[in-house]
């Protein structure tokens, strides 16, 4: 009765051999490989990397880039648009289209997902947004620098 796993509700074991398991397959002698976890940086703009090296270089010199693109959802006035930001944290928002401003951590549209990071006067903005936005061209690629 040793090497049998106890489990709730089921019939006593009385098998002794180590490989007695429960699932569904077969048990593989081999010994597990410990599984290895990373750091995953899913935040484009609001990145940990991005933000301590290019962020805190822009804010040095009081400035902030953009990036942003947006379609237009066939047969709705709706628009998908994706837009990042990084550098000082006074206009990181400054420097998003217009027709995205004030959105950033909104929850008036169909889906807004926003990711800010901010690290000592640098920031990094992030923003995924479906929904009406007023002012949206059909298709629009917006790069700026303040």
């Amino acid at each position: 009765m040793k090497n049998c796993r106890r489990i709730a509700n089921a019939p006593r074991c009385t098998r002794t051999d180590a490989s007695l398991n429960y699932s569904t397959g077969p048990v593989s002698q081999e010994p597990r490989r410990p599984r290895r976890y990373r750091a995953r940086s899913r935040g484009g703009c609001a990145s940990v990397i991005l933000v301590l090296t290019l962020g805190l270089l822009l804010s040095l010199f009081n400035l902030a880039i953009g990036i942003a693109a947006s379609v237009r959802v066939p047969f709705t006035d709706a628009n998908l648009t994706v837009a990042g930001s990084v550098g000082k944290k006074d206009r990181v928002a400054d420097v998003m289209p217009g027709y995205v401003h004030g959105r950033l951590g909104s929850n008036e549209d169909f889906i807004n997902h926003s990711n800010l990071l901010t690290i000592w006067v640098a920031e990094g903005a992030t923003l995924i947004l479906v929904g009406h936005q007023p002012g949206a061209p059909v298709v629009d690629l917006h790069i700026e620098a303040r």
